[in-house]
C-alpha cells in the first residue's frame, strides 16, 4: 500500500485528509469522533480573544441544490466559536494528549493589534497543539469588525500580522487566505514575506445563495432579513484549484507549502489539489453533508490510485501538474482536435446536434439511416474542437475528441502574425 503520511511545514499526520476550521471542529467531542473515524488532522474552529462572548444567529446555513444534488454549494453566516476561550483551550490540550499522532492546528482571529496576537498565541501554545492558522479569510460578520477578510484583502496587513505571530511563537504559522480578492498571489506573497510557514486556501466566497420570493428575503433568513455569507462546497472547487495553482507556479512564492481547501469531497478531488502542489487538504462541506466516515473512501481511493500509478508516497506526484499550468498566450494555436461520434453507442438524444447547431459551429449533421435510426456525424471542416458536444453527451465515450496530425509547428500568440505586439 502507498504511504499516505503527510508532512507540511513540519506538521505531521498519518494521511493528508484534515477537517477545516468550521462547525465539525468546534469541540473535543466532534474532533475525537473525527480522529476515531480516521482523519489525519483538524484545524480547530476559530478562537477569538477573551471578552464579550461571540453571539451567533439562527438560522445560519443556505444551500444551492442542482439536478438533484443537495448542497452542491453551501452558504453560512456563522461566526467564529461562541464557546469560551478557556473551555476551548482545555479541550484542545486534552485532544492533543489523547491523539498525539494527529495534526492539530488552531485557527485564530483577533483584532489587528500586536498585543492581542501576542496574548492569544501564548495561551494557545500552552495546549501543545501543532501549529496555528491565522484566519484572514472569513468574509462575513467578523470582517465587519475589522478582522477576517478585512485583513486578508490588504497584503500589508497580512505581512505585518504574520510577522508579529512569527516573533511570538515557536509554532508553525499557517495563513488562511481569502478568495475575495482580484489576485491571490499578492496576499500569498505577503504571507511569505511575513515569515509564514504555509498558506491555506481558499476560505469561503462572498455570496447570497438565494432569495425567498414569498418573504423577499435572502436565505438563510433571520427574522425576515438576510446577509451575505461565505460560500463553499463542490461548486467552489474550480476556483480553489485555480488559486492554488497560481501560488504554486508563482516564482515569488515558490516552495511555500500549501494546504488546499475548497469543495474536496473524495479522493480524486484531493489528488487534484496535491497534483497542484498541496501538502495537505482540508474538508468541511462534505463532512457536514455525509459525516466523518467519508474519510474511509478517501483513504482507500487515494491508496488504490497511487498503487495503480506506482506512486509510493505523496511526494511522488505532489506538484506534478504545476508545470502544465500556463498562461493563455503560451498555448499552441496550431494544436487541433475534432469530435468523433460512435453511433453504435449513440442513444439518439440529439443533444450534441442541438448544442452545436444552436450555440456553436454547426459542425454536426443529422440524418436517418435505412432502418430509421437517427445518425449524427461530425463535419470535420467545421469542427473547431471546442468539446461542447463531448461535454453534453450523456453516454460515456460516445463522443471523443481526437487529435489531428496537421503537420503544423507549435505557434503561440506571441509569434502569431495578428498579435500587435509581435516582434516588440
Amino acid at each position: 500500500m502507498a504511504d499516505l503520511s503527510c508532512n507540511i511545514a513540519g506538521v505531521r499526520s498519518p494521511n493528508p485528509f484534515w477537517l477545516a476550521s468550521a462547525p465539525p471542529t468546534d469541540k473535543q467531542y466532534n474532533v475525537e469522533r473525527a480522529f476515531d473515524a480516521g482523519w489525519g488532522g483538524v484545524v480547530w474552529k476559530t478562537l477569538g480573544e477573551e471578552g464579550p462572548p461571540v453571539v451567533n444567529v439562527s438560522s445560519r446555513y443556505g444551500s444551492v441544490d442542482y439536478n438533484g444534488q443537495r448542497m452542491m454549494g453551501l452558504n453560512n453566516i456563522e461566526l467564529i466559536t461562541d464557546r469560551p476561550l478557556e473551555v476551548n483551550l482545555v479541550e484542545i490540550e486534552a485532544v492533543k494528549r489523547n491523539w498525539p499522532d494527529r495534526a492539530l492546528l488552531v485557527s485564530l482571529m483577533v483584532p489587528c493589534e500586536e498585543q492581542a496576537w501576542k496574548k492569544i498565541l501564548r495561551q494557545v501554545e500552552q495546549t501543545g497543539c501543532d501549529g496555528v492558522e491565522l484566519n484572514f479569510g472569513c468574509p462575513h460578520g467578523m470582517s465587519e469588525r475589522g478582522m477576517g477578510a478585512a485583513v486578508g484583502q490588504v497584503p500589508a496587513y497580512i505581512e505585518e500580522v504574520t510577522a508579529w505571530c512569527k516573533s511570538y511563537t515557536r509554532m508553525p504559522v499557517f495563513v488562511k487566505l481569502t478568495p475575495n480578492i482580484s489576485d491571490i498571489r499578492y496576499p500569498a506573497r505577503a504571507a511569505k514575506n511575513g515569515g509564514a510557514d504555509a498558506v491555506s486556501l481558499i476560505n469561503t466566497i462572498n455570496s447570497i445563495v438565494s432569495v425567498d420570493l414569498d418573504s423577499m428575503a435572502p436565505n438563510p433568513s433571520v427574522a425576515g432579513k438576510g446577509a451575505h455569507g461565505g460560500y463553499c462546497g463542490p461548486a467552489v472547487r474550480p476556483i480553489a484549484l485555480s488559486m492554488v495553482s497560481e501560488i504554486a507556479r508563482d516564482p515569488q512564492t515558490a516552495g511555500l507549502p500549501i494546504s488546499g481547501i475548497g469543495g474536496i469531497g473524495n479522493w480524486r478531488d484531493a489528488a487534484e489539489f496535491i497534483a497542484l502542489g498541496c501538502g495537505s487538504v482540508q474538508v468541511c462541506t462534505a463532512a457536514m453533508h455525509y459525516g466523518f466516515k467519508i474519510v474511509d473512501d478517501m483513504i482507500d481511493g487515494l491508496n488504490n490510485w497511487m498503487d495503480d500509478k506506482g506512486y509510493a508516497t505523496l511526494d511522488d506526484f505532489r506538484g506534478g501538474a504545476v508545470p502544465n499550468v500556463t498562461d493563455w498566450q503560451n498555448l499552441d494555436l496550431n494544436f487541433e482536435t475534432v469530435a468523433v461520434i460512435d453511433n453504435d453507442k449513440c442513444i439518439e438524444c440529439g443533444l450534441c446536434h442541438i448544442a452545436c447547431e444552436d450555440t456553436s459551429h454547426q459542425a454536426i449533421a443529422r440524418h436517418r439511416n435505412d432502418e430509421g435510426k437517427r445518425i449524427y456525424t461530425v463535419i470535420d471542416e467545421e469542427c473547431v474542437g471546442c468539446n461542447l458536444c463531448h461535454l453534453v453527451c450523456p453516454v460515456p465515450d460516445c463522443i471523443t475528441m481526437q487529435e489531428v496530425d496537421n503537420g503544423k509547428p507549435y505557434l503561440n500568440w506571441g509569434g502569431h502574425p495578428n498579435n500587435p505586439m509581435r516582434g516588440q
